[in-house]
């Protein structure tokens, strides 16, 4: 598979040497050349495949020449001991929302360590016989930086380097992103997501850096990134397409004895698998950067049976705008409750309009966007009727679905509609638990709430960044 950035076609590379750069030396964003389809054998299995298997078919091809298909089998069976189950969250079936994938299995309890923990695994193998160690350099609102942090962890011969907003990031997040040490550095930054970002690109061109250090990215500009999420949306696609749903996982956030919108509690216990009309699903996308939307529609183009997307933000609407306009207008982003979704200048955008035109994506994405005030009133109703517990992110997407259903979007009444739940609500207790009490905690969580987090102060310069990193090298 070929690779080429979004702002050159004559600059391209080999899966490897893309991943490994991260970002193409002219600043755009690594794309395959074309999105490959899959195998019918494939495509007609995916409602009963397991999921290592679509793993392994999904991401093959992208990787074609670079990684084996053995060592590609090792490296799915090591990224992806969890899954992502399609949860129903009532036993009414004519709900707006009857499903929602949950993405929050990993060790970090958010859908980053899909790809986070794919990179760390074949970033390993393709530097493998390396004498120059290699610096990661990221950039995150939130979950990015812990899921990144996590899955390198420890890995031999790589130092990652996380910069967040300081202040911007939940106690949870802040140690999860700084409270391993090691070979993980944070730095908090004085500023927003965006500077961050734009700190991170602005390294990625500086001749002094590019000189010193083997700088690569672990953001979803990364290609190895956003490949992986493309896993999910098949494996729930091919079940909602047989109208099957998983049972409750280990996990899920669900209160023992739910309330029925009737308001009467039901029996304790775990929801079971359910069945439901089956189609092609609409899934809703709680939308910041634009990677996760960038991977589904990767899986729809591939030849996942999805119908289409809402692309579901709060107040940095730039996107829902641009759907509605045509005219792209980033802007300096603004701090809300669901802050891993505060991006105003979303980087995937780029190579989102590298592989469809406004048009296209108007015919396969619907925008909304949503204020805190909305979400804070469907985390506290989605537990009153149903029991069950929802992250802000996860309450966007809900809330989403339900102004477009009211509105009369016909694609969130035909078929199977999922709405994306990124992060385990117990990672954002301080808002949810206002509003619907105690959220169970997974182990996981528990764990890294005992860490100290150890993070740099660094203002928004990128002398100061430049200084610490080859202060660290």
């Amino acid at each position: 598979m070929v690779y080429y950035s979004t702002r050159n076609k004559s600059i391209s590379f080999p899966f490897a040497k893309a991943a490994l750069a991260g970002l193409a030396g002219d600043g755009g964003l690594f794309i395959p050349q074309a999105i490959p389809p899959y195998r019918d054998a494939v495509k007609n299995s995916l409602g009963t495949m397991p999921f290592l298997d679509i793993a392994f078919e999904t991401i093959k091809p992208y990787v074609a020449g670079d990684i084996p298909d053995p060592v590609l089998e090792e490296i799915c069976a090591g990224a992806f001991p969890f899954t992502a189950p399609l949860v129903p969250v009532s036993g009414n079936s004519s709900a707006a929302v009857p499903l929602v994938l949950e993405l929050f299995h990993g060790p970090t309890a958010a859908f980053k360590d899909f790809g986070a923990r794919f990179m760390a695994r074949s970033f390993s193998w393709l530097r493998r016989g390396e004498d120059r160690p290699l610096h990661i350099l990221v950039a995150t609102s939130g979950d990015t930086g812990g899921a990144v942090a996590d899955g390198f962890y420890g890995v031999e011969g790589i130092s990652v380097t996380v910069l967040y907003p300081r202040g911007r990031v939940t106690d949870l997040q802040e140690k999860q992103i700084a409270g391993l040490g090691g070979n993980i550095s944070a730095l908090a930054v004085e500023g927003s997501f965006d500077d961050c970002q734009a700190l991170v690109k602005a390294a990625f061109g500086d001749a002094l850096l590019r000189e010193k250090l083997t700088l690569s990215s672990a953001n979803s500009i990364n290609i190895a990134r956003l490949i992986p999420q493309a896993v999910y949306y098949a494996a729930a696609a091919g079940k909602a397409l047989a109208g099957r749903s998983d049972g409750d996982g280990e996990a899920t956030p669900r209160r023992t004895g739910s309330v029925n919108p009737t308001g009467s509690v039901e029996p304790a216990g775990s929801v079971e698998p359910g069945s439901f009309k089956g189609g092609p699903v609409l899934f809703c996308v709680p939308s910041g950067n634009l990677g996760n939307l960038t991977a589904g529609l990767y899986a729809m183009t591939m030849g996942a049976p999805i119908a289409g997307f809402i692309a579901a933000t709060n107040v940095n609407k730039t996107v829902p705008e641009y759907l509605e306009s045509g005219d792209y207008k980033p802007r300096l982003s603004r701090a809300t409750i669901s802050n891993a979704m505060d991006v105003g200048a979303p980087s995937n955008f780029e190579r989102m309009a590298a592989h469809w035109s406004c048009e296209e994506m108007r015919r396969m994405i619907r925008g909304a966007w949503i204020s805190d005030d909305e979400t804070r009133s469907t985390i506290a109703g989605v537990f009153r009727n149903h029991g069950y517990y929802l992250d802000p992110h996860g309450a966007v997407g809900w809330t989403a679905v339900q102004k477009l259903a009211d509105s009369g979007f016909p694609g969130a009444a035909k078929g199977p509609v999922a709405v994306l739940a990124t992060a385990h609500p117990a990672k954002f207790s301080e808002t949810v638990e206002g509003l619907t009490g105690p959220v169970p905690v997974p182990g996981t969580i528990r764990r890294a709430l005992e860490r100290d987090a150890r993070a740099a102060a660094l203002p928004n310069d990128l002398a100061a960044l430049r200084d610490f990193l080859l202060g660290t090298s």
